[in-house]
């Protein structure tokens, strides 16, 4: 008959600590998202589609996801570029670059907004520059995309960044004796290894510029159809006391968002594939 020793671990045991999780999870993740849900499921299904159909919504959704899309993107080619050159090139300064990068973390995002609208304005530092030449920034469309490349470039940065450090410069040498461009080595050596984390840090800046609600209001103008972003339409629902319809747009907002992420991380495991 063989007896049993129990072990001793200095961490608590699984229940306790799966207890913690499940309660953690559920009062800051599931019972928020869990209210969402029930307080839309109160609305007929022609209440919900009239709510999160309508033309100054689908205006929303379109400036939404199109700006987030755009900023994600180029924060995807910028930020490995930044990434790189962190990682790769020592320079004069470069502990501070590396810290400016994370500015936008510790920035609050109210004085980002100001920050930037002061910046891109009519007569402001760039502005004053940039309209004369037919091209304004801030209160429009083009703002948004400034505002969320801006709060999203240290997601790819620090994703990318650790890949990067962890590549080595034989990689390189190899494919160059093996008489392989410069453009190849980076296409057929370097850029497949690098694609789930840039993946990554696209998913991470598409996130967050789509829920970004404090940078934005002060550059991107809010006009209805225009320039007006979802997260700011919900907040103007709910100071019309039109809670069922904000929670409706946050419910669409939600499932988007979900599904973007569910892509991502098919993209992430074929990445992964074909890296191997």
């Amino acid at each position: 008959m063989k007896i049993l020793k129990r072990t001793n671990n200095v961490l608590p045991g699984f229940g306790p600590t799966m207890g913690y999780t499940l309660l953690y999870l559920s009062l800051v993740v599931l019972i928020p998202l869990s209210a969402l849900v029930f307080k839309t499921a109160g609305l007929s299904w022609h209440d919900f589609l009239e709510a999160v159909a309508a033309p100054r919504v689908l205006a929303s959704y379109r400036i939404t996801f199109g700006a987030a899309l755009a900023a994600a993107g180029i924060n995807a080619v910028f930020g490995v570029l930044v990434a790189w050159v962190l990682v790769r090139y020592p320079f004069p300064g470069k502990r501070l670059v590396d810290a400016l990068v994370d500015l936008p973390f510790a920035l609050p995002t109210a004085v980002a907004g100001i920050t930037l609208a002061t910046v891109y304005s009519a007569n402001g530092w760039a502005g004053k520059y940039l309209e004369p030449h037919g091209i304004k920034v801030a209160f429009t469309p083009l703002g948004i995309i400034v505002a969320m490349t801006f709060i999203g470039l240290p997601f790819v940065v620090r994703t990318v960044q650790p890949v990067i450090e962890e590549l080595d410069a034989e990689i390189e040498e190899a494919a160059a004796c093996l008489g392989a461009s410069r453009w190849q080595t980076f296409r057929r050596v370097l850029f497949p290894l690098l694609t789930p984390s840039v993946l990554t840090g696209f998913a991470l800046a598409f996130a967050r510029g789509v829920g970004e609600y404090g940078s934005i209001i002060f550059i991107a103008g809010n006009m209805p159809m225009v320039s007006e972003i979802t997260p700011l339409l919900i907040i103007t629902k709910l100071e019309q006391y039109d809670y069922q319809g904000a929670t409706a747009i946050a419910t669409v907002m939600l499932v988007a968002s979900f599904t973007m992420l569910l892509v991502i991380n098919l993209l992430q495991r074929w990445s992964r594939r074909y890296a191997d």
